[in-house]
């Protein structure tokens, strides 16, 4: 089997880690085999990963990394995670937006891609606690200059997070005089049982206050996420109108979801928001 490392390497990647996370470990021999790629290139993927905070290299393989409840990583190294879903998810999650709404993105790397999909749906009210969201709208009204239609953007005060978030007193304040007509709200862990997580207490206090001022949430989360619990919950799965998903998400946690929540895989016909 010849390889094409620049075209497949992000989708063995996840696939790695699948198995990683479902066995509990795995040995380079045995991904050569399943992969059909060279020893060189598996260690290579396991590089990535390790660097990613993804996996633990043991002698002749990888094993999971145990992450505390409360450990939270920085924009940055979660901008590396899951590209090509996250992107997708984006995509499919934009169809949800009407022109003339009023709504909130809170932080993380999935609503930062879905802000890039958002900036030409006309006669938007963009509130956000998320500087980097922020700056996505600030940034194509320099490019583009004022235009009609363009979004007007509300961002919060408050402290930053290392994910580029704004959070505590400030925020929850400014946030619980406001509605809006949708959430999109990014996850640091969602599961049956814990519902939606985060390590950061401010941020799940702040999280809270957003999905009680949205007539509908909307959650954007990789298949990655499911299962992941934060030390604080600031969200029960009832509470939750739309999931949208990427492909990965297992059969398994399909099962855990509620009748009442729909569920979006990205990548499938969805319908258009309307008008």
């Amino acid at each position: 089997m010849s390889e094409n490392q620049n075209l497949l390497a992000e989708q063995r990647r996840a696939l790695i880690l699948d198995e990683v996370r479902r066995r509990g470990g795995v040995r380079v021999n045995e991904l050569t085999r399943k992969l059909g790629v060279s020893d060189m290139t598996i260690r290579r993927d396991l590089d990535a990963l390790s660097r990613q905070g993804m996996l633990e290299k043991v002698h002749g393989g990888a094993v999971p990394v145990i992450e505390a409840s409360t450990h939270e990583p920085g924009f940055e190294a979660k901008s590396g995670l899951e590209p090509t879903a996250k992107e997708d998810i984006a995509r499919a999650a934009a169809q949800l937006v009407a022109p003339g709404s009023a709504i909130a993105l809170s932080g993380g790397t999935t609503t930062y891609a879905l802000a890039h999909h958002l900036v030409e749906v006309a006669d938007l009210t963009v509130v956000t606690n998320s500087v980097r969201v922020a700056d996505v709208f600030h940034t194509a009204l320099r490019t583009s200059g004022q235009r009609q239609g363009a979004a007007t953007v509300v961002l919060t005060g408050g402290v930053r997070t290392p994910s580029d978030s704004l959070v505590g007193p400030v925020a929850d304040q400014a946030i619980a005089a406001l509605h809006f007509d949708m959430l999109f709200l990014g996850v640091h862990g969602i599961s049956a049982e814990a519902g939606l997580s985060t390590p950061n207490l401010a941020e799940a206090e702040t999280n809270r206050r957003l999905v009680q001022s949205a007539r509908r949430v909307v959650v954007v989360a990789d298949h990655t996420k499911w299962g992941v619990v934060g030390l604080s919950s600031f969200a029960a799965l009832g509470q939750i109108d739309t999931l949208v998903t990427d492909d990965g998400l297992s059969a398994e946690a399909r099962a855990q979801i509620p009748e009442h929540l729909r569920l979006v895989v990205a990548g499938a016909p969805v319908v258009e928001a309307d008008a």
